[in-house]
């Protein structure tokens, strides 16, 4: 009993300094991209601030109210682009953390999942940058009364988006979560399809969570959860062959410990 322990002991240790490893691994890159941006962090941050901007009145600029916040804001907002340029590597690393773990069928997913994860992620920035920025802030200033200027913090302009990048970058993970759903087993393809209603409803809360109290944005961030939601389950059934029996497919092995 001792013996077996100390293994058990000796087995969560190396797991430990394999998870730190990985982490310093993505964290190394992080970094390096971070520098080498660093010289472009005005520019960086007169891009991400470029739709506010062009919905202001002709003239109107964003305003900083602390003393330090026109160095940091950008400072944080290269930092934000350096993790998404390094996503690819950061996902690759996550998954090789966990492919020890895996079926030899599973860890042949795992190239493409952190390609698509990556790519879809970005999608669902790019989207939120250049189409409901485009809509959501015209929406908004144009309610504002002609009696206020509309000078918006840049603190809370990056909090804000920050916050909106994030929402659609996981909402456009949604059909990547659902066929890892159904690949590994965990959940039936027919239990996904039917809490498709707790599904749609889910969606509607989630965006009046986190998007601005305006109709146009929550359905904005609602409908393509849904949608992608929807083209999930499209295309999980061509991954359900593997959550049958998967230890009885040729050239399968034994999870390792």
């Amino acid at each position: 009993m001792a013996e077996e322990n100390t293994q058990a002991e000796d087995t969560f240790i190396s797991h430990l300094i394999e998870l730190r490893s990985r982490i310093v691994k993505a964290a190394a890159v992080v970094l390096v991209v971070f520098l080498c941006l660093m010289p472009f962090a005005a520019h960086i941050f007169d891009v991400l601030a470029a739709p506010m901007i062009h919905a202001l009145p002709a003239g109107s600029k964003m305003i900083a109210t602390g003393v330090i916040t026109p160095f940091l804001i950008p400072i944080k907002v290269t930092m934000l682009v350096a993790v998404l340029i390094s996503l690819p590597w950061v996902l690759y690393q996550l998954w090789a953390f966990v492919a020890p773990g895996l079926y030899a069928h599973e860890k042949r997913l795992i190239a493409p999942l952190v390609i698509s994860s990556s790519l879809l992620f970005v999608a669902g920035v790019a989207f939120c940058y250049f189409f409901v920025f485009g809509v959501v802030f015209p929406f908004i200033n144009n309610f504002a009364p002609k009696s206020v200027s509309v000078a918006p913090d840049i603190d809370s302009y990056v909090d804000f988006v920050l916050t909106m990048f994030v929402a659609f970058g996981v909402t456009f993970e949604v059909p990547v979560i659902v066929i890892v759903l159904v690949r590994m087993g965990l959940v039936p393809l027919a239990k996904l399809k039917q809490i498709r209603p707790y599904v749609i409803v889910g969606a509607f809360i989630i965006a009046a969570v986190v998007t601005p109290p305006d109709v146009m944005s929550q359905l904005m961030l609602a409908v393509p959860l849904v949608l992608l939601y929807e083209v999930g389950l499209l295309v999980a059934p061509i991954f359900e062959r593997a959550t049958r029996a998967p230890e009885a497919e040729p050239g399968s092995s034994v999870p390792t410990e």
